[in-house]
């Protein structure tokens, strides 16, 4: 397994950007899919993007599709979400995770997940 450590959350304003990183501790980092939940108060935990091990194949979700960009540097075991338009529905608590599988990623039920960071618009 990996560890991940998720960072750049924090409060902006609508319309604004954010860049969240997720550092991961481990040599097998560059043999995981990687991706990015959040969950709001309230809500489920919500898929919003993956990328695969080499990060030559990205997915996302409707919901953040052509405002959020996913990429990893396997060199610096960084995993990022760069989060442009924002919106004030998009406030929640944003979590990465790992696994060798993308399908069990999607399903929820990765082996790795990170703490979360909050992430606050306002209107």
């Amino acid at each position: 397994q990996v560890q991940l450590v998720e960072s750049g959350g924090g409060l902006v304003q609508a319309r604004g950007s954010l860049r969240l990183s997720c550092a991961a501790s481990g040599r097998t980092f560059s043999s995981y899919c990687l991706a990015w939940f959040r969950q709001a108060p309230g809500k489920e935990r919500e898929f919003l993007a993956g990328i695969s091990w080499s990060g030559g194949s990205t997915y996302y979700a409707d919901s953040v599709k052509g405002r959020f960009t996913i990429s990893r540097d396997n060199a610096k075991n960084t995993l990022y979400l760069q989060m442009n338009s924002l919106k004030p529905e998009d406030t929640a608590d944003y979590y990465c995770t790992a696994d060798p599988d993308m399908i069990t990623i999607v399903r929820g039920d990765a082996v790795s997940w990170g703490q979360g960071t909050q992430v606050t618009v306002s209107s």
